[in-house]
């Protein structure tokens, strides 16, 4: 008699954890938990996106910064500065095409190679 009490109760106890579980899966595969799941872990994986592209955006500011001060360093734009003016330059650095040098009489049209050589209406007489 008490075998058989044994295994009853056993298999009492088998069956009921059995039955949760199935209950647990099928409640897991419903839609609604699905999309609940999912959009947790969209959630998810978005934060670490954004931290990682946090991170990333933090490193090249910090590396932008140090290669900044190397080229400073390397072209002389971070020693100190010499309050002395420079030496006046003795040469204009962009001629002036309005000097008398240059101007030989009236007005000309220029000659370009793109320029018709004969008049521009030539049923006009001249």
């Amino acid at each position: 008699m008490f075998r058989r009490t044994f295994w009853f109760t056993t298999g009492v106890a088998a069956g009921v954890w059995a039955t949760t579980k199935v209950n647990r899966k099928i409640k897991q595969l419903t839609p609604e938990h699905l999309a609940v799941t999912a959009a947790n872990k969209a959630i998810e994986a978005g934060g670490r996106l954004k931290d990682r592209a946090v991170d990333f955006a933090l490193e090249v500011r910090d590396n932008m910064a140090r290669r900044e001060a190397e080229l400073g360093d390397a072209l002389g734009l971070n020693a100190p500065v010499d309050r002395e003016l420079p030496a006046p330059r003795s040469y204009a650095v962009i001629e002036n095409r309005n000097s008398p040098k240059y101007v030989e009489g009236p007005a000309r049209k220029p000659t370009h190679p793109t320029y018709p050589t004969y008049p521009y209406n030539r049923n006009e007489d001249h």
